[in-house]
């Protein structure tokens, strides 16, 4: 697909953006918040844990007869030995933020767990009540502490117990999770999309049906969409048959005053060219050869607005073989005095986009024209030149045409030889018909000696 395509705005492309957008939007903000929850239900479970272990030092922890505070015997083997990321340690407030340990676990060692100001503040607070917080390790290991403030009986001074515990586990476990649950949305991202590829491409069928259709139509090949559409479609399809209804009654209208104005120019011109005959003199010779001009003009103009009309109507298609075979049949009769070798070739399934009377108009010209000035050999090729065009090219064994006269023998009225017979419409009435429906006529030289007229027609689908 070229830059242009991209560029140029598309329903399809429209419907599968906004949707594929807003679903893809949904999924992120999804996997973000169930990240989110898991990592809160983990932490918050992690941090009972670490409640549990609070309520068992304050439940267990006694004061001295000399004030100390002396710890309960847990049974915790992690908390036993030496940095086995499961700490605990009993304090007091010390002022300034600060705690001052009173007893640690053996786990510890000598090092000890410390305590944020903003912590200490909150705890001396709100007495009893726990304040999660994260710090790091003796070993620089993650950490995930609690603390609790308390006063035990026989101590006025109030106790700080602090937990902690290596939250390596838990991170893991979270990192785990949002691994899977993004490579489980980026899956399901993928099938949204293609599923909402396939909904918009489902969606619109009848749409590209009826695109189909009316190019059906336009290449001839049905007279009116005839499907039935969704509601939605529905109103469209009855004003395109409408339109065409439309189109193909100004064609019939143009074609009947287009005979209407043959027949009323064509009477009168008659009886001028008679009337002349029956009275000889320069006078006759003069009025009988410009009335026979007015003729000529009169046919190549109606020729031509035919043609324009027939172009611009519902759509016909003739075989090319047939129209063809049938002149070259047609003029090797014609030329059998000459002895003139007709070759021709074109595919069966070659359509011409037009009415065949144009198609008979445009190559019997240029087949007429290369048989009355080939030596004796004649060849003519068709065939598919694009999707929507052909190819026709005939040449002569003449003696061509010198490329600077051309554009002169195209022009209206002109003749490749003034004392040969013709009116010098030949060439020209090509080019007109061809322009008419869309083509275009070249003149070239060929392999043969002669003159080679290319010929670019509309084609129609087979």
């Amino acid at each position: 697909m070229n830059l242009e395509a991209l560029r140029r705005p598309s329903l399809v492309r429209r419907l599968v953006i906004l949707a594929a957008g807003w679903s893809l939007a949904v999924l992120l903000v999804s996997a973000l918040v169930l990240a989110l929850l898991f990592q809160q239900a983990a932490l918050r479970r992690f941090d009972q844990g670490l409640a549990e272990l609070i309520d068992n030092l304050l439940a267990g922890a006694t004061v001295g007869d000399r004030g100390e505070v002396i710890a309960p015997a847990l049974t915790d083997l992690r908390a036993l030995r030496a940095y086995s990321g499961k700490y605990w340690q009993i304090g007091e407030p010390a002022g300034q933020g600060r705690i001052r340990v009173l007893v640690r676990s053996r786990s510890l060692w000598d090092s000890e767990l410390p305590t944020p100001a903003k912590v200490v503040e909150t705890m001396a607070a709100q007495p009893g009540k726990p304040a999660p917080y994260d710090i790091r390790g003796p070993l620089g290991e993650p950490l995930r502490a609690m603390a609790s403030q308390a006063r035990l009986p026989g101590r006025a001074a109030p106790v700080v117990f602090v937990a902690a515990e290596d939250r390596t586990p838990v991170n893991r476990d979270i990192r785990n999770f949002i691994a899977a649950t993004a490579i489980a949305f980026i899956l399901l991202g993928v099938g949204l999309v293609a599923a909402v590829v396939l909904q918009v491409r489902v969606g619109l069928r009848p749409l590209f049906a009826l695109r189909r259709e009316v190019a059906s139509v336009r290449r001839g090949q049905a007279e009116r969409l005839q499907r039935t559409y969704p509601s939605e479609l529905l109103p469209l399809a009855d004003e395109l048959n409408a339109l065409m209804a439309h189109n193909q009654e100004v064609v019939e209208r143009q074609r009947t005053h287009v005979g209407n104005l043959a027949h009323a120019l064509k009477t009168p011109l008659s009886v001028i060219v008679t009337e002349a005959a029956q009275r000889p003199g320069p006078l006759s010779e003069v009025v009988s050869r410009q009335a026979e001009t007015m003729r000529q003009q009169v046919d190549h103009h109606l020729r031509r607005a035919r043609a324009a009309a027939r172009s611009q109507g519902s759509g016909e298609r003739t075989s090319v073989a047939d129209v063809l075979d049938e002149l070259a049949r047609t003029l090797d009769r014609i030329h059998r005095d000459k002895g003139v070798a007709i070759d021709w070739d074109a595919p069966d399934d070659l359509w011409f986009q037009g009415e065949r009377q144009d198609l008979l108009e445009i190559a019997g010209n240029a087949m007429e024209n290369a048989c009355k000035w080939c030596k004796g050999r004649v060849r003519v090729r068709a065939a598919a030149s694009g999707p929507t065009t052909l190819r026709l090219l005939i040449e002569d064994d003449g003696k061509g045409l010198p490329p600077d006269r051309r554009d002169e023998v195209v022009r209206r009225g002109a003749r490749l030889d003034e004392d040969a017979p013709g009116s010098g419409l030949g060439l020209s009435i090509i080019d007109e018909l061809a322009r008419a429906y869309g083509g275009a006529l070249t003149l070239g030289d060929t392999t043969m000696g002669g003159l080679a007229v290319e010929l670019t027609l509309p084609r129609a689908d087979a």
